[in-house]
């Protein structure tokens, strides 16, 4: 394809698209007519896939941790296809550990992939965006990205940032046209908890009561979990494709469930010290 005016449907722009929830998207989006620029570190295991779709599937290289990479692809799917109607910022992984045991090099190189990585490919796809009128940005987050337990404060300390960041967007971009979309999922079949996508700290042995549980189950699950990939791909672009797409979106039911929980314990602990916070103001008319 030559000329981006042959490039019908939406235009799709997923990072990590060779595995999991980014796979799951790509064939929804390419299952609805749609062309998706499917980006991943190793684009040759998306071989199948491209040939299954020629011209509609265009893999690409890039690590969402080259900030000077990203720039180039974006540009090159704009000329390309003529424009970028969807981003999706799904690549990551996971990490296990204390907090105590957490190095500086882990947490950066966490935040780098699940927050500046993608705040730098929606700084690149917002100009286009924007002087198009239309868009949508849809942020991979989690049910982790709303509330935390033991052994992965790193991992949702990366998504609590994506998800604040993302609900400014949501609000200066809005009246541009284009929609913010933070989706949550809860445990999917999508093989994060298993093989090279879940990392693990150097144990502190004095944690192994609160973390050990989440760092032997998390792997454990992994083929067992109750969410399905394909309808969570389903609810997706249903979600875009609303009138009134939801700013945060929990998948499974189990991060519906847990989501509720946690955001009524919030409200109950808000209240119960409100006094407390309300008697800090100076008196009326001071």
């Amino acid at each position: 394809m030559t000329a981006h005016e042959e490039t019908t449907g939406k235009v799709w722009l997923i990072t990590g698209a060779n595995s999991g929830f980014g796979q799951a998207i790509a064939e929804a989006a390419l299952a609805a007519g749609d062309t998706v620029v499917a980006a991943a570190r190793r684009p040759e295991t998306l071989a199948e896939l491209a040939a299954a779709h020629p011209e509609r599937l265009v893999p690409v290289r890039l690590d969402v941790t080259d900030q000077e990479r990203i720039p180039a692809v974006v540009a090159e799917a704009v000329q390309r296809h003529g424009r970028i109607d969807v981003l999706v910022n799904n690549a990551g992984r996971g990490l296990i550990g204390a907090v105590e045991e957490y190095t500086d090099r882990e947490l950066r190189d966490l935040m780098d992939l699940h927050f500046f990585g993608p705040a730098a490919l929606t700084r690149a796809v917002l100009p286009h965006m924007r002087a198009r009128g239309s868009g949508a940005v849809v942020q991979m987050s989690s049910m982790g990205g709303r509330f935390t337990f033991p052994g992965v404060g790193a991992y949702s300390a990366t998504k609590f940032a994506l998800e604040g960041l993302s609900e400014a967007l949501a609000q200066e971009v809005a009246g541009f046209g284009i929609k913010v979309l933070v989706v949550e999922p809860g445990a999917f079949r999508t093989g994060f908890a298993g093989g090279g996508a879940l990392a693990h700290t150097t144990p502190i042995a004095a944690y192994e009561p609160v973390v050990g549980p989440v760092r032997t189950g998390l792997p454990d699950s992994d083929g067992k979990q109750p969410g399905d990939p394909v309808k969570a791909a389903a609810a997706i672009l249903a979600a875009l494709d609303a009138e009134r797409t939801p700013l945060r979106l929990a998948l499974g039911s189990d991060a519906v469930d847990a989501v509720l929980g946690s955001l009524d314990a919030a409200r109950q602990e808000a209240e119960a010290w409100a006094a407390v916070g309300r008697g800090t103001d100076f008196p009326a008319g001071e």
